[in-house]
């Protein structure tokens, strides 16, 4: 049985002080939440602030993006080392927002995901098409292609220790969602993949989070879904009450 996992990504959000506050109260709200996996991803500058605001918590602390390489002349780049010694468990890796705005590609998702297996974050890996390939009927293949490029020259051992997160980049921000059944169908099929791919009990391992304009209003049915392990938030996740209704969602509370 997969423990779900709720992750926020804050984006480019949250000063400072506001990014301790946030995860302060995130803290006092999810004290007692048992069976699920928080993940919260501020942006690089409050790493090391959230950090100690959650320690001794269940809370988990994430990335938002990351170098592959180690160190070395990458102006404005985080590497996966300096994200451990924030205090992180998880990077986020090929967001849509980053392969649309910043061209990262499949290849490029593919270092950053092999990178962060090598220093021991866990990669929470975004796959998703456009509108434009949803109504063209590409959804599958886009999303094929996708896969499969994360995980290229990776083993069975190493694809267990990721996440996926399904995210279809036409409800990402929009205020529209995947209906359930149209989100587990695409779970259902990346799960196929992975077991085709590296056997079907390391499909069964991972973790396949659903992303795109999720609050609490739809988040309960979403999460009910038998192939949706989780979701990955954006502008709920800025809200501590909204979030802390998503992630009590995830366990039926």
């Amino acid at each position: 049985m997969r423990t779900p996992i709720i992750a926020g990504n804050w984006k480019m959000h949250q000063t400072g002080q506001e990014a301790v506050d946030l995860a302060s109260g995130l803290r006092q709200r999810l004290k007692d939440v048992n069976g699920v996996r928080v993940v919260i991803c501020p942006p690089f500058t409050s790493l090391l602030s959230v950090s100690r605001a959650i320690e001794g918590s269940d809370i988990l602390l994430g990335g938002q993006n990351m170098h592959w390489e180690e160190k070395g002349a990458y102006t404005g780049e985080v590497s996966p080392t300096m994200l451990l010694t924030a205090g992180c468990k998880y990077v986020i890796v090929g967001h849509s927002e980053r392969r649309a705005l910043f061209s990262e590609t499949d290849d490029t998702v593919n270092l950053k995901t092999k990178s962060s297996l090598k220093f021991g974050l866990s990669p929470i890996i975004c796959v998703g098409e456009r509108l434009e390939q949803r109504e063209a009927n590409e959804t599958k293949e886009v999303v094929e292609h996708q896969v499969k490029g994360a995980f290229k020259d990776l083993n069975s051992e190493d694809v267990g220790k990721t996440v996926v997160a399904y995210e279809p980049v036409w409800a990402i921000g929009t205020g529209k969602t995947a209906t359930p059944e149209q989100a587990n169908e695409v779970h259902r099929f990346i799960r196929g993949l992975l077991s085709s791919e590296f056997g079907r009990e390391c499909a069964e391992e991972i973790n396949v989070l659903y992303g795109g304009s999720v609050k609490p209003e739809n988040s309960r049915e979403l999460l009910e879904m038998p192939e949706i392990d989780g979701a990955l938030v954006g502008g709920a996740s800025l809200d501590a009450q909204s979030f802390e209704k998503i992630v009590r969602s995830s366990i039926g509370d």
